[in-house]
C-alpha cells in the first residue's frame, strides 16, 4: 500500500472507532434510562396524560444531560457541581435500572396470578420505587460513614518471630472528590490511629482531582501514626489527576511513596521487605517514569526475606506470584460498591474482596475500599478499614 493511503486510513480508522464507541455508550445510556422509564412511567400503568408526559420529559432530559454533566465533572478540569449531579444521577439510575428489571419479572408473576391491568403494573411500580428509595437512603448512609474495621489474621511462612503479631492497617480508594469529606477524612485518621498500627498502607486512588483541589480533604493523612512505616502506591485514578504531584504530595505528608521501590522494616531482629508498584494503567498514562515494575521494586532486596507488596489492583497479582511475593494488598474493586455491579467487576479482576491464595507462596488481600467513587452510595458492599495481623 502506498504511504499516502496508509496515512489517510489512520484518521478513518480512528473516526470509525469513535463512532463505534459513541454508539455503544448511546445504547448503554438508552437501556439505563429507558428501562426505568418503561417500568415506572410507560408500560401498562395507564397514568393520566400529564403524569406520562412529565415523566417522559424528565427521563429524556436526564438522558441528554447526564453525559454532558459527567464529561464536565470528570474531565480534565474536575468541575465539582456537575460532577455531584452526574454522580448522584448515575447511582439513582443504576438502582432504578436493576430493580425495574425485577419489576418486570414481578409484573409477569402478577399476570400469571390473574391480577389485571393496570393494577399489576402499578403494584410493580410501587414496589420498585419503594425498594429503590430504601436502598438509596441506606446506601448513602453507608457511603458517608466512617468505615467499620475489618480484621483478619494472615499467616506468612517466612515471617520471622520478631514480626509475629505485626499490625498492618490498609486504607485504599479514599477518592476525595466533589463532595467535601474533610471531616470524614479526620474520622478515618482517628479510627486508624486507634488500632495502634505498625504499618499503614494506602494502595491508591487517593482522590478524583488535583492536589490543589483536594488538599484539605487529604490533609488528615499527615496525622496518621505508625510505629514502623506509612507507605503508599498510585491507583488508576491518580493518572486522571496528576499522579506525580500526588506522589510528591504524599511524601510531603510524611508517607513513603513506593514508586516501584521498596524499604525494609525491622523489629526484634527480624525484617520484612515492604515494596510497591505503580498501577497497571500507569504505562499507558503518558506520565514519564510511571509503569508497574516489579523488578525495580524488589531490586537489591534480600531474597530470603518475606515480601509485602502494595499494588492497587488485584489483577496485578500475577506479577506478585512471578516474583515470589508473600502477601499483596490491593483495593480498586470497591466490592462492587452498588449491587449487582460486582458481577461486572469480576469480569476484570480475579478477586472481589477478602483473602485469597495464588500460586504456592503468594496471598492476596483485597479491600472493599475506604471511600467510594462517583455515586455516593454503597449497596451490599460496605466500606472498610482493614486491620491485618501478620502471623509467623
Amino acid at each position: 500500500m502506498p504511504v499516502g493511503e496508509s496515512v489517510e486510513s489512520r484518521p478513518r480508522r480512528r473516526a470509525s472507532r469513535a463512532v463505534r464507541f459513541a454508539l455503544i455508550i448511546g445504547a448503554i445510556l438508552l437501556l439505563l434510562f429507558g428501562v426505568p422509564w418503561w417500568t415506572l412511567i410507560a408500560s401498562g400503568n395507564d397514568w393520566p396524560t400529564p403524569v406520562l408526559v412529565t415523566g417522559t420529559i424528565v427521563a429524556a432530559l436526564a438522558l441528554v444531560l447526564f453525559p454532558v454533566l459527567m464529561f464536565a465533572g470528570h474531565g480534565r478540569r474536575h468541575h465539582d457541581v456537575p460532577a455531584k449531579i452526574a454522580d448522584a444521577t448515575l447511582g439513582v439510575v443504576w438502582v432504578l435500572f436493576v430493580w425495574s428489571i425485577v419489576g418486570q419479572i414481578l409484573t409477569a408473576i402478577l399476570w400469571a396470578a390473574g391480577v389485571g391491568a393496570p393494577a399489576r403494573y402499578r403494584i410493580a411500580t410501587l414496589v420498585v420505587t419503594a425498594v429503590a428509595l430504601v436502598l438509596l437512603l441506606w446506601g448513602y448512609a453507608e457511603a458517608m460513614r466512617v468505615p467499620r474495621i475489618r480484621r483478619a489474621d494472615v499467616t506468612i511462612d517466612r515471617l520471622g518471630r520478631g514480626l509475629d503479631g505485626l499490625r498492618l492497617v490498609l486504607i485504599t480508594d479514599t477518592h476525595y472528590g466533589p463532595i467535601d469529606r474533610a471531616r470524614w477524612s479526620r474520622g478515618v485518621t482517628a479510627a486508624v490511629n486507634a488500632l495502634r498500627p505498625d504499618i499503614v498502607a494506602h494502595t491508591g486512588d487517593i482522590a478524583d482531582g488535583e492536589v490543589a483541589q483536594r488538599r484539605e480533604q487529604a490533609a488528615p493523612l499527615a496525622d496518621i501514626e505508625a510505629s514502623l512505616a506509612r507507605v503508599y502506591v498510585t491507583g488508576n485514578h491518580e493518572y486522571f489527576s496528576g499522579a506525580q504531584r500526588w506522589v510528591e504530595h504524599m511524601a510531603s505528608l510524611g508517607w513513603e511513596a513506593l514508586h516501584n521501590r521498596h524499604l525494609v522494616v525491622t523489629r526484634d531482629g527480624d525484617s520484612l521487605v515492604v515494596a510497591g508498584v505503580d498501577d497497571r494503567t500507569a504505562a499507558g498514562s503518558g506520565v514519564p517514569g510511571h509503569h508497574a515494575d516489579h523488578e525495580a521494586a524488589l531490586a537489591g532486596a534480600d531474597p530470603s526475606l518475606p515480601v509485602l507488596l502494595l499494588a492497587h489492583q488485584p489483577a496485578q497479582v500475577g506479577g506478585a506470584v512471578a516474583h515470589g511475593v508473600d502477601l499483596q494488598i490491593s483495593g480498586h474493586t470497591h466490592g462492587g460498591q452498588i449491587w449487582p455491579f460486582h458481577y461486572l467487576v469480576r469480569l476484570d479482576q480475579p478477586v472481589l474482596h477478602g483473602l485469597s491464595r495464588h500460586g504456592d507462596r503468594t496471598q492476596l488481600y483485597t479491600s472493599r475500599g475506604t471511600g467510594f467513587w462517583g455515586p455516593p452510595f454503597r449497596v451490599f458492599a460496605p466500606s472498610e478499614i482493614t486491620l491485618l495481623t501478620l502471623r509467623a
